[in-house]
């Protein structure tokens, strides 16, 4: 019973508690949703003041005056960054005046004198992006750019070139010339008047120089780095010159067509009837298939297997609906160069591309056309150096193990190199052939006849291109080199079989194997033993 009156008398109480709460909770709701200025907050329309429909007025009214302000803000705001973007505009512009970007260079022949100082300047650049005054960072050890020492009689070089030899005199003219510029430039600048006033100094000259090192960054300059004799015991007189690349320059834009461009593949050959047989497999595929613009020439030395290329031959015309094929039969030895002369002089058609190729050859569509675009009668002949493929099964150990052909074919230097002394494999037209007197009919049997029309073509007036393609390729075999060679085309043949034989490494396995297999011997015993 007195619980019952206390809770009667308590109830009172909690109403009034609630409605306070609730109260308070409308009023913090409120006081949240109302907008607010910068530094002031709008309060509720109390009891004495305007009615709630004048407060809420008024309210809105502020409001505006605040969205109005912060437009204005916005505004101001856009006007500064305008006037900023306008300054960094004017700054960049002055900086690109000054040190201008190479493909934006323009030699204003009605303004030399600005044509000239934009030059200069792009030159200055070019000192300030080399690692000439102070180094850069590199991201792994590949990508430094190393140096080449050179004396007055010698060149030390990393990148040996066709000679192979790891010091050299420089026979190439364009590095003799580059050399012999620099120490004469540098000769110069040691007696030059200009250092110490009018003091009296000795005269230095080409014999006081030590040693000069020297690398190329391709996208900037060469830079020198030259050591002379001083005036006393361990005192030295260093000498730093750096040449420039200029900037880039557009010397033709032209369209080329070459879809009427005829390519006469032309294969000398004796015997190698199963040889042959994979060569027109990929002549078929590549050739007749994916390039349709090609004709074949085939010049056969003897009798013997003639018969089994011929079906080849024939039995390929007839699957593939080919023509443009020519069979010339020689009862004589076997010339390769003879071969190939007899070939392009058969001819007798308009000018056409010739390509001396081989039957151990591999080449693919994209090839042939670099063979179009790579000539030019009376004007370019192509010299493609072709990737040469190692003993296979040596590369892939096991005949089991050996992938098909075209899954051999990958330019890695565990699967072959680079044939930078192989000028067999060419392309050009036939009037530039003819014109340059063809091949030397005296040279019989393998090599050298390649190495004369070589160099023909570089006594010539002709362009030479030279360089490695990624579509052909020298497929492997082994390399029989004949008594009745000459010494020094045997010489050439064995150089020859030894390089196709394997990488240094792999040879190097094949060497040190029992060595190799007595440690896993032994590995193998150890293991045991623990």
């Amino acid at each position: 019973m007195m619980l019952r009156r206390g809770f009667i008398l308590f109830l009172p109480r909690l109403a009034g508690l609630l409605v306070v709460a609730c109260c308070s909770v409308s009023i913090v709701y409120m006081l949240a949703c109302t907008p607010k200025g910068d530094n002031q907050q709008f309060s509720l329309p109390r009891v004495h003041s305007p009615t709630a429909k004048e407060g809420y007025e008024a309210i809105l009214q502020e409001q505006e005056e605040q969205h109005r302000n912060y437009i204005i803000s916005l505004k101001k705001q856009i006007a500064q960054l305008k006037a900023e973007l306008q300054d960094r505009s004017k700054q960049l512009k002055s900086v690109q005046d000054k040190y201008p970007d190479p493909l934006d260079i323009r030699l204003d022949h009605s303004n030399p004198e600005k044509a000239q100082a934009n030059l200069l300047a792009f030159l200055r650049s070019q000192i300030d992006k080399a690692e000439v005054h102070s180094g850069v960072k590199l991201s792994t050890e590949y990508a430094a750019v190393p140096f080449e020492s050179f004396t007055l009689q010698k060149v030390y070089q990393l990148e040996t070139g066709l000679t192979r030899h790891p010091e050299e005199k420089p026979v190439r003219k364009d590095k003799r010339d580059e050399l012999i510029e620099v120490v004469e430039l540098a000769v110069g600048s040691l007696n030059s008047p200009e250092r110490d006033g009018n003091a009296k100094h000795r005269v230095y000259t080409a014999s006081d120089f030590v040693e000069g090192i020297y690398r190329t960054e391709k996208d900037k300059g060469t830079l020198y780095e030259l050591t002379f004799k001083g005036d006393a015991k361990h005192q030295f007189k260093k000498i730093v010159l750096f040449r420039p690349f200029g900037p880039v320059m557009k010397v033709k834009n032209e369209n080329v067509n070459m879809a009427d461009t005829l390519i006469n593949v032309i294969v000398p050959l004796a015997k190698r009837a199963s040889k042959f047989r994979q060569f027109m497999q990929n002549f078929r595929e590549m050739g007749i298939q994916q390039d349709g613009r090609i004709h074949l020439t085939v010049v056969y030395f003897g009798k013997e297997q003639m018969n089994e290329v011929k079906s080849i031959l024939e039995n390929t015309s007839k699957s593939a609906n080919f023509k443009n094929f020519t069979f010339i039969q020689l009862n004589e030895e076997f010339s390769r160069g003879k071969g190939l002369d007899i070939g392009a002089r058969f001819w007798k058609g308009n000018n056409v591309v010739l390509f001396f190729c081989d039957v151990d050859i591999y080449f693919t569509a994209e090839f042939l056309n670099s063979c179009r675009l790579n000539t030019q009668p009376g004007k370019k002949v192509f010299y493609p150096v072709l990737f040469s493929q190692y003993n296979p099964s040596i590369i892939y150990g096991h005949h089991d193990s050996i992938p098909p052909l075209e899954q051999q074919l990958i330019i890695k230097k565990e699967t072959g190199f680079w044939r930078d002394f192989g000028f067999g494999m060419t392309c050009q037209y036939r009037s530039d052939f003819i014109n340059i007197g063809g091949f030397d009919l005296d040279i019989k049997g393998w090599g050298g006849e390649d190495v004369h029309l070589y160099r023909k073509y570089l006594h010539s007036n002709l362009i030479v291109i030279r360089t490695p393609v990624r579509g052909l390729f020298h497929l492997w075999h082994e390399k029989q080199c004949l008594d009745e060679l000459t010494p020094e085309q045997y010489k050439m043949c064995m150089q020859s079989k030894a390089m196709n034989e394997a990488s240094h490494g792999q040879l190097g396995m094949l060497v040190f194997k029992q060595e190799i297999e007595t440690h896993l011997h032994r590995q193998r015993l150890s293991s045991k033993k623990t």
